[in-house]
């Protein structure tokens, strides 16, 4: 009799610090919303046409747990495009299919420094090296996943990130069509990278598929899911599905915290402590290893290409939870 009441005794112990942490989830997600919902810094990307016509007040914010919940606030079901937070994604299928050591060795793992689509970087360093969250380290990266045809590869690139989301995703042909039309810069990376033989593929074709990547459909939630892969040790939590060796895992975390943010990316984990990658849509993840991730949308950006209401929301987060990879954060 003794032990059973000790049992229940823990039990509702166990249930109600589970209960006190959801609520804390939440109330902090929330929180995060209320305060920054209305800050109306920023501007759209233009550069790609469509994305300026996003509508500029929309705002999500997600956490995604490793156990597989969700805890969310404002406009999270709404569809973007993903952007450049695909990349380590797709840098995560190079590692799937021919390990850690052909990224860094045929890609890069470094800091630029330099703005996300500099041509100038591949020029900068002898070995044509850069990494995989800027556009030439990731127009690499699509023209390195194994394939037997560019729709092969276009389906091994999707197939995987459709694998981190735990759905079906559409590409947004409005997006690609926009995107790919004033794609001059990124083809002239593309060129450049197949003169210095850091290509591994047609340059058309490779342009072609990064831009298809980028112009893939998500919302926040997704987001949040994906990265809490990523805190799960490679698998998804809602689908149980493995998509990627534990080993492998803290290699692609190092790289989202040292240039997930391009030329903020030291400013980001000096704030936040997270690693994270962000895109031009909007969107932002970021993954507390162990744990849960949190996801943000917000089209708002700072002139580096981030988003303003999204890193609020998550450094706000980070602060109140008490998590980062150095210890807790502050966020300030």
């Amino acid at each position: 009799m003794i032990v059973r009441k000790l049992f229940l005794m823990v039990l509702i112990t166990l249930l109600s610090a589970q209960a006190a942490l959801a609520r804390d989830y939440q109330a902090v997600v929330d929180q995060a919303y209320e305060r920054y919902k209305n800050l109306k810094e920023g501007a759209n990307a233009n550069y790609i046409p469509i994305l300026d016509t996003v509508p500029s007040d929309l705002f999500g914010v997600v956490i995604a747990t490793r156990d597989g919940k969700i805890y969310s606030a404002g406009e999270t079901k709404y569809e973007f495009s993903i952007q450049s937070v695909s990349k380590p994604f797709t840098a995560s299928l190079i590692m799937a299919q021919q390990g850690p050591k052909a990224v860094r060795e045929k890609i890069g793992v470094e800091p630029t420094g330099l703005p996300f689509n500099s041509r100038l970087a591949v020029e900068l360093y002898e070995s044509r090296s850069v990494n995989p969250s800027v556009n030439a380290g990731a127009i690499a990266a699509v023209s390195l996943v194994q394939a037997d045809s560019e729709k092969d590869r276009w389906n091994k690139v999707n197939a995987n990130i459709e694998a981190y989301a735990g759905r079906e995703l559409k590409v947004l042909e409005e997006v690609y069509d926009s995107e790919y039309e004033t794609a001059w810069g990124n083809r002239a990376i593309a060129n450049l990278l197949y003169n210095y033989e850091r290509l591994y593929s047609d340059p058309e074709e490779a342009l072609r598929v990064y831009t298809r990547q980028c112009s893939i459909g998500i919302n926040t939630k997704d987001l949040a899911i994906m990265g809490a892969t990523l805190a799960n040790e490679g698998t998804n939590p809602f689908t149980g599905k493995k998509v990627l060796d534990s080993e492998h895992v803290p290699e692609l975390l190092a790289i989202m915290a040292t240039t997930g943010f391009y030329d903020e990316s030291g400013e980001w984990m000096y704030s936040a402590g997270l690693p994270s990658k962000t895109g031009v849509g909007g969107g932002i993840v970021a993954v507390v290893p162990g744990d849960f991730a949190i996801a943000t949308f917000s089209p708002r950006l700072n002139p580096a290409g981030n988003s303003i209401r999204g890193m609020r929301a998550i450094q706000f987060i980070a602060g109140e939870l008490g998590v980062g990879l150095y210890g807790p954060n502050k966020g300030e």
